[in-house]
């Protein structure tokens, strides 16, 4: 499945989060939301780029920043306290919210071939469109450049 395309409706999310309950989507109406997909918890490139989001969240204002990656919520608490995360963490298991954003992805290791999560980043708007889309993520300077982007639409 390809990624949605700016302008149009962002595929709805609820997952399971870290640190409780359920995050839907439909319940962050009327505000920005950053959604990252990152490949695994407590690895370099996804321990990088969740502490530059913790250490750069001020540069957000009141926009909604969660992470998803496919490992379980217990998974997700463990990374959360050892790296002070203060946002959700959504635990998408069989990876249908990864596929419906076209980020669930044949990846390719020392020649074997699965499937796995591509480090991608969306903007979604208050009105619940995608604003931006990052599809293949370099965490150096990415918070940078998507808090830079949210400053622009929002004027």
């Amino acid at each position: 499945m390809s990624m949605p395309a700016v302008g149009k409706k962002a595929p709805a999310i609820s997952l399971p989060q870290h640190p409780e309950g359920m995050f839907k989507l439909s319940g962050a109406k009327g505000k920005y939301v950053v959604v990252y997909f990152y490949p695994r918890d407590n690895t370099p490139g996804c321990t990088t780029e969740a502490c530059d989001f913790r250490d750069s969240l001020a540069d957000f204002g009141d926009a909604v920043v969660i992470g998803i990656s496919t490992d379980s919520v217990t998974s997700h608490g463990k990374f959360a306290a050892k790296y002070e995360l203060p946002f959700p963490l959504l635990a998408d298991e069989d990876h249908a919210v990864a596929e419906k954003y076209g980020v669930w992805v044949e990846k390719s290791n020392y020649g074997k071939k699965y499937m796995g999560l591509q480090r991608a980043t969306f903007l979604i708007d208050p009105t619940g469109k995608i604003a931006h889309v990052w599809p293949k993520v370099k965490v150096k300077g990415h918070v940078a450049e998507v808090a830079e982007t949210l400053q622009e639409l929002r004027g």
